[in-house]
């Protein structure tokens, strides 16, 4: 794609290796952290850049599916690779071809991989301890250990646990704790060398520093954001994402134009208006329309009329020395922050960067002396 015209999401793989480490040194060298790498790197396509993880001695990363384990594997990852979501009954036999590790939450499914005795499965045990999503009840553990232990071709390599609520929810978190343990008692008397014990997200390895256990899960954390605003205080990591395009396109219209579809603004006085291809087919909502602002030659300019598919509206009037190409950040993590953006969406963070459409084209910033 070519650049010049269309947006760029720019990673600074430098402030991703540094919060990688602030991570480590925050929950202790005797706690692996395995980075979350879902969805591409949660939209960045971190999962290219497999040297973030040697640089700081990671040994398992997450990702959400079977074809996400098999997309590393393919790009040369040698390291550990943790399914986090039960697998499809079609993926078994990939499982074991690309040595991935599965989380598998049903004693039903321990049977589809007894079908293949001549595979070995190495799979974390998954709690449900309350996420109300996947999981098998605590108190079934021993019934499960047990269902394991009729396959010599599985062996449990860890037990897990997924807080649902760990950024907002003390108390209920604390019981979900309490939920794992139970479980987590059960399952060390039949195996008390379990190699991973983990529960805890980005918010829960912050807040419950008791749930470490021997390994952490982040993930929106790695890439220098927070999960809720009063993390801030607790751990330091710095954003690494940024969003920009260049205007592509500048005209001066007199008052009473209207800008874009349905006429939703209409000038009032002779305006400046510069157009940026961008638009919500790239992930930028229809929420900005006539809310959202961006940031030019480091000045806030304001986003006009409605978002198009390819496209947005600007008016510039009030920047005289802007020109096509100039870049276009809308978000720069200064002026304007995925925060910013996620109020006027209504939504999440997370939301904001991993649904920056594939045309966006990834742009890393190398690591220096990291």
């Amino acid at each position: 794609m070519n650049k010049l015209w269309g947006a760029v999401m720019e990673i600074n793989l430098e402030r991703i290796i540094n919060n990688i480490k602030a991570i480590q040194q925050f929950v202790g060298s005797e706690v692996e952290v395995i980075p979350i790498i879902k969805d591409n790197g949660y939209g960045t396509k971190l999962n290219n850049r497999l040297e973030v993880f040697q640089k700081t001695n990671i040994k398992m990363v997450g990702v959400a599916i079977v074809d996400e384990g098999i997309y590393l594997r393919e790009r040369g990852y040698d390291g550990e690779i943790f399914i986090l979501n039960q697998p499809l009954i079609a993926e078994i036999p990939a499982i074991a071809k690309y040595n991935l590790t599965a989380g598998i939450g049903a004693i039903s499914f321990l049977s589809k991989l007894g079908r293949y005795p001549d595979l070995t499965f190495r799979i974390h045990m998954e709690i449900g301890s309350g996420m109300g999503r996947t999981g098998i009840n605590p108190n079934r553990a021993l019934e499960y250990l047990q269902e394991a232990e009729k396959y010599p071709n599985i062996i449990i390599e860890g037990i897990y646990t997924h807080f649902s609520s760990s950024d907002c929810d003390a108390e209920y978190t604390q019981a979900q704790i309490r939920s794992f343990n139970r479980a987590l008692e059960t399952a060390q008397a039949h195996l008390p060398n379990l190699k991973y014990i983990h529960c805890c997200n980005s918010a829960g390895l912050v807040n419950f520093p008791e749930a470490h256990f021997n390994a952490v899960r982040p993930g929106l954390l790695i890439y220098g954001y927070y999960p809720s605003e009063d993390l801030k205080n607790k751990i330091t990591v710095k954003p690494s994402i940024k969003l920009k395009s260049k205007i592509s396109f500048i005209k001066e219209v007199n008052p009473g134009t209207s800008i874009s579809y349905g006429r939703s603004f209409i000038t009032q006085r002779k305006t400046t208006v510069a157009t940026v291809p961008l638009g919500y087919a790239d992930g930028i909502r229809r929420a900005l329309s006539n809310r959202g602002q961006v940031v030019i030659n480091g000045q806030l300019a304001p986003i006009i009329g409605k978002v198009c598919m390819d496209c947005f509206m600007v008016d510039v009037t009030d920047l005289p020395d802007v020109k096509v190409e100039d870049d276009v950040y809308i978000w720069d993590n200064e002026k304007i922050t995925v925060e910013d953006i996620a109020t006027i969406y209504d939504t999440i963070n997370y939301e904001v960067i991993s649904t920056i459409s594939e045309r966006v084209v990834r742009e890393f910033i190398p690591a220096t002396n990291t």
